[in-house]
Parts: C-alpha cells; structure tokens; sequence
C-alpha cells in the first residue's frame, strides 16, 4: 500500500535554532513517525529541515523524503533528499508540491504562500504553524468561501503551534471529507 504524501512548505532561508526551522524539524519527524513520506521543494531553510527531520525517526526509511527541485541541476537538493526531482519549472513547481495529500506550511514568502493557495484550491488539508511568514498570517483563516469538505463546517487553514501538533491535526483531519 503506497504510503501518504505530506508536503513540508515553508520558508528557504530559516536557519537552524529558529523557530521555522525547529518546526519543520518536528514535523517532519513526526510525518515519518506516523507513515508518511515527506515532500519538500528540495532546497534549504525549512525544507532541509524537514528532510533532517524526517532521517531522525525511528521508522525512517530510503525514500521517505522526496524533492521536486524548481531547476534542473539535481546537486543543487540538500544532502537529506533522497528521490530528487529537478523539474526545471521554476515557482510553477509548487502546484505540483502541492498536489501532496496534505501540506504544513511553516512560515514562508511568495511561494510558500502560492503552494497553500494552490492546495486549499485542490482540497488538500492545510495546516500552519502560527510563526511569522504567510503560515502565521493565514493560520485559522479560510482562503475563500468556498465549501471544500462537506462533513467538515468549520474548514479553514488549521493553526498549529508546533511541529508535532502540526501533524496531529493532519491526521485529525485528513479523510474526514477530504480526499
């Protein structure tokens, strides 16, 4: 049985010890702990975070970090990407990240704010860690009005706190209504 995609969006530039780069860190420890493979734009920041995370489970395994590069130079993804996929499409990379069968998005700019744009448009579970950067802005926030998941009265981009608690309410969430 194919396991669970969940991308890990989020700002390129955070450092580690910040609060970011912490919580996708723990998130993407956490993805792997509960049998996802983690998905990432392959590049530094939160996205390495993420994929440094995710090697720190216990039930890590070759192939759970994925990253779909928006280049086309496979040496340019961080050491702890395991599939890379250079797909040479720039920023137009992030529908395809968010094509994911949920997103943590963990601060972030532009991009960071097109990939949740481009998941709560393809009814994808969003959930934000209430940190600076568009995850902060939009967390507890619905994008639109529209109806996405019927059983679910409440949709909106779920807040989280912390990385863990990120992929608590991704599992809370995930298939009730959606996908």
């Amino acid at each position: 049985m194919p396991r669970p995609l969940l991308a890990i969006i989020g700002d390129g530039n955070a450092v580690s010890g910040s609060p970011a780069w912490e919580a996708a860190f723990a998130a993407g420890r956490a993805a792997v702990d509960h049998g996802f493979r983690v998905l990432t734009g392959g590049g530094g920041g939160v996205m390495e975070a993420a994929c440094r995370g995710a090697y720190d489970s216990a039930r890590y395994r070759d192939g759970d970090t994925v990253g779909l590069l928006p280049g086309h130079d496979p040496a340019l993804a961080n050491a702890f990407v395991d599939i890379v996929i250079p797909t040479g499409l720039g920023h137009l990379r992030n529908a395809l990240v968010a094509h994911a069968d949920a997103i943590v998005a963990v601060g972030g700019g532009a991009g960071t704010l097109s990939e949740m744009a481009m998941g709560w448009i393809h009814d994808r579970v969003v959930v934000a860690l209430e940190i600076p950067g568009w995850s902060g802005e939009l967390a507890d926030r619905r994008l639109d009005a529209r109806q996405r998941f019927s059983g679910v009265p409440d949709d909106r981009v779920i807040g989280a706190k912390t990385g863990e608690e990120a992929i608590a309410l991704v599992l809370e969430r995930w298939g009730k209504g959606s996908r």
